[in-house]
C-alpha cells in the first residue's frame, strides 16, 4: 500500500518519486499537500499503461495538484539524493519557479526533458534524469554483451573450423 499523509511528511521543495508501472514519475512538493509537476498528456494517476503516449509526446504541461491526485495508489517516496552531488537552491527561489511554471506548456522529452529534468532543475538548478541514465547504461550495456558475445563467437568460429581446408591428392585436409 502507497504511503499515507501519517508515513511521510515530505516538506517544500523535497522531491517525490512515484512509482509507475515501468517507470517513475517525479514532482516537487511546494507545501499544503500540493505538488507542481511536468505531466505530459498521459500522466495520471495508473497512467502507465500508457506511458508509450508520454514517449511519443513532444509538450507537457506544467501543473499543481493534490498529492494524492497525482500519487494515486502508487508506491512513493521522498527522494533528494541528489542533495549529496549538488547544492539545493534557496527554498524560497524553488518555489517561486515553481509556481511560476504552473499552467505552462513546455517542450517534452523523456531523454532531456522529462518530469525528474524539470523537477531537479527547480531543486538544484541542473536538470538531470537518474532514470534516463540508468535506462542508458542498461542499454548500452546489454549492447557490449551482445557484441562481446558476437566477437568470441567470430573467434571460436575462425580457430575451430571457420577457414576453409582443402583436400590433397592423398584425401587429407591441409
Amino acid at each position: 500500500m502507497a504511503p499515507t499523509l501519517y508515513d511521510e511528511k515530505p516538506e517544500p521543495g523535497d522531491l517525490i518519486e512515484i512509482f509507475r508501472c515501468n517507470f517513475q514519475h517525479w514532482t516537487l512538493y511546494v507545501g499544503d499537500g500540493f505538488v507542481v509537476h511536468l505531466a505530459p498528456p498521459s500522466e495520471a494517476p495508473g497512467a502507465s499503461s500508457n506511458n508509450l503516449m508520454s514517449v511519443l509526446s513532444d509538450k507537457a504541461k506544467v501543473k499543481k495538484e493534490k498529492i494524492w491526485d497525482v500519487v494515486g495508489h502508487d508506491q512513493w517516496c521522498i527522494n533528494n539524493q541528489l542533495d549529496l552531488d549538488y547544492q539545493v537552491r534557496p527554498i524560497c527561489e524553488i518555489l517561486k519557479d515553481a509556481q511560476a511554471y504552473v499552467d505552462q506548456e513546455l517542450p517534452f522529452c523523456v531523454f532531456k526533458g522529462n518530469c525528474e529534468h524539470f523537477v531537479t532543475e527547480l531543486r538544484y538548478g541542473k536538470a538531470e534524469s537518474r532514470q534516463v541514465q540508468q535506462a542508458v547504461e542498461t542499454v548500452g550495456m546489454a549492447a557490449m554483451v551482445g557484441f562481446g558475445v558476437l566477437a568470441v563467437a567470430g573467434i571460436a568460429a575462425a580457430i575451430f573450423g571457420g577457414g576453409s581446408k582443402k583436400k590433397d591428392k592423398g584425401g587429407e585436409y591441409k
